[in-house]
């Protein structure tokens, strides 16, 4: 496996705006406001340098003062972070992070999503060192029973929904390791939500495993899969752990915050 690892997190060169931070992140630590000498302590600042610090704040109204010698959160903050959330799509959150998980790996990285009965490919990273072909284009589209990332949609639905959906497309398969039969379709689901991931094992294609974890939104809501694809002898179960941690970069880049 390449050794090679993802890029950190970088601090910022000016020492005031990593003071403002700082600020803000300790002021969003609560939902009640926090008097001066509470936010200095935090902060492991002078009062006057932290003062003199929100003051700036309040004027640009990314801090409000609730009375006098204490401070939350400013409106500023919500009014800019709407405007990023309605720029955001999980397309352009996941680009970069696939980009780096493939250059671990060297395998396929796919981006899907659900329509219907089926997921959509919206974006890959790969290269000819990955050493096979990509299975499905972008835009291509498969049925959510016979890949990894409809298993994860699959599982957030109900057992009822689940079973409507295999009356509803009669679970074909494409190989002889294809889930056929609702029965079995039920068990791997509660795999998939015991485990929090989901498996291709030749059921779409031969000769390719795929391993998949989810991507959430702000509301925890389920929004895309993250996959890795591999010709069956090479599918390393050590990749897991980084497919997780690209996974949780991309959610969080999207304001997920707590548990999927």
């Amino acid at each position: 496996m390449n050794t090679r690892t993802l890029p950190g997190p970088t601090v910022p060169s000016v020492q005031v705006i990593e003071r403002v931070f700082d600020l803000i992140d300790i002021l969003a630590s609560t939902e009640s406001s926090m008097s001066l000498k509470d936010i200095s302590a935090a902060a492991g600042l002078h009062p006057s340098t932290t003062h003199r610090i929100l003051n700036d704040l309040v004027i640009g109204r990314y801090v409000d003062r609730a009375q006098p010698g204490t401070y939350r959160l400013g409106m500023r903050l919500l009014e800019l972070g709407n405007v990023v959330k309605g720029r955001l799509n999980v397309r352009d959150a996941a680009l970069g992070p696939m980009r780096a998980l493939h250059d671990v790996i060297e395998q396929p990285v796919n981006l899907s999503v659900r329509q219907g009965d089926e997921i959509i490919y919206i974006e890959r990273a790969y290269s000819e060192r990955s050493g096979m072909q990509v299975v499905r284009a972008i835009g291509g589209r498969a049925p959510l029973h016979l890949t990894s990332v409809g298993k994860l949609f699959l599982a957030h639905d109900g057992v009822q929904q689940v079973r409507n959906y295999a009356l509803r497309t009669g679970l074909p398969g494409h190989t002889v390791n294809s889930i056929r039969e609702p029965a079995a379709l039920e068990r791997a689901l509660s795999v998939v939500q015991q485990h929090g991931f989901a498996t291709d094992n030749e059921e779409l294609e031969l000769g390719v495993r795929c391993l998949a974890v989810g991507v959430y939104d702000d509301q925890s809501h389920l929004v895309a899969g993250l996959s890795i694809s591999a010709p069956s002898g090479r599918m390393d179960d050590r990749w897991l752990t980084v497919l997780r941690a690209t996974a949780e970069s991309i959610s969080h880049s999207l304001g997920h915050t707590g548990m999927a």
